[in-house]
């Protein structure tokens, strides 16, 4: 069924609400590899022990993806598409305040954009969390919709931004990630199978499960903030990206970073295949 982008754009979802707790943010950041190799350092106990815990800023992903979910299979008026030709293509997060240990908040969605590609439909699905008026934080979560163009829409979507400048990087930060690493990221919220089943991953073009792209946006978050920023998570104010490619369970994200005079321009690579998994990103810092 073709995209009606006249009645799909600007609309909303009904608000809903979620809670998280100390455990949460504790599986989610062994879930991007929070510990590996360094249990009992006292800069990864930050992140896995509720005695002294830091919510990293990318954290934010998790409570609002049910948003994404629901307007990628068919939850909004005019926006009939196929979830298993959608693919995650930027990833736009702002933080307002710092995001706490606990907490219920309510989401409110909605369209923000639709692009005809020709192909394909670009949707921006915008999740606002936290009080009316006085969000916590804001993601938008950009989707690549393929068999989905040629509706009639605008086809002028932004150009992307945050290239990297022409000099060596002022950090690099080897992550290792698991063989199991997707399975443990799952339980974060988002199962789809594609990371999971191989025999779903093989429908998908690849050859075994890959990792959730949102595992890399914050593997990258976490090797930014820990070198860059001295680990200080309430420093983030927002964290944008486009995913690029993927990284299969157990390959080693590169991340670069780049100190410019607003922001961190960074990108993230693996280190076996060199494949670009991250590109035009960027945090922007307080």
């Amino acid at each position: 069924m073709p995209i009606d982008a006249g009645a799909a754009l600007g609309a909303t979802i009904e608000p809903s609400s979620s809670s998280w707790d100390a455990d949460d943010v504790i599986l989610y950041h062994l879930g991007i590899g929070a510990g590996l190799g360094r249990p009992t350092d006292p800069a990864e106990l930050a992140y896995t022990y509720e005695q002294r815990l830091a919510v990293l800023p990318s954290f934010g992903v998790v409570p609002a993806f049910r948003g994404l979910v629901l307007a990628a299979t068919g939850q909004v008026p005019g926006l009939q598409i196929n979830p298993v030709m959608v693919l995650h293509g930027e990833q736009d997060l702002e933080i307002h305040k710092p995001i706490p240990t606990s907490a219920t908040v309510e989401h409110r969605t909605r369209i923000a954009s639709i692009y005809d590609k020709g192909k394909a439909a670009l949707i921006t699905v915008e999740v606002e969390s936290g009080p009316a008026g006085d969000p916590t934080f804001t993601n938008r979560f950009t989707i690549f919709a393929r068999g989905e163009g040629g509706f009639g829409g605008d086809p002028n979507s932004p150009p992307p931004g945050n290239t990297p400048p022409e000099r060596e990087p002022d950090a690099v930060v080897e992550s290792p990630t698991m063989s199991h690493q997707a399975l443990i990221y799952r339980l974060s919220g988002d199962k789809n199978p594609l990371h999971a089943d191989p025999d779903f991953a093989k429908l998908g073009g690849f050859d075994t499960p890959i990792l959730h792209g949102l595992c890399t946006y914050g593997i990258a978050c976490k090797a930014t903030v820990d070198t860059l920023l001295d680990g200080d998570v309430t420093a983030v104010a927002r964290y944008g990206v486009r995913f690029t490619g993927v990284v299969f369970p157990g390959e080693t994200v590169v991340t670069s970073m780049w100190r410019e005079p607003d922001r961190i321009v960074l990108s993230a690579s693996t280190s076996e295949r060199g494949q670009p998994v991250l590109s035009n990103a960027a945090i922007w810092t307080r």
